[in-house]
């Protein structure tokens, strides 16, 4: 007999689009932590100005790397 992998068993699209939700919003969150500490350490020295590009650009930055961590863990490189 085969195994039968989540998709085969029937209808738990529902399932799959959650499950796909928490890590999008949860590599929110942490790169929203991430960002915001970043931020404070910039602000810190010197007296420095973190502007909104650069916060942008640090948020997308961290969400490419959130992407990278979890397509490698549910990808079974772990």
């Amino acid at each position: 007999m085969k195994t039968l992998t989540l998709l085969e068993v029937g209808d738990l699209g529902g399932l799959v689009v959650m499950i796909v939700g928490i890590i999008i919003i949860g590599a929110l969150f942490i790169s929203l932590i991430v960002t915001l500490f970043v931020k404070l350490i910039y602000e810190l020295k010197g007296g420095r100005k973190f502007s909104k590009k650069q916060f942008i650009q640090t948020m997308v930055i961290c969400l490419l790397v959130c992407g990278l961590i979890s397509g490698y863990i549910c990808g079974g490189g772990l």
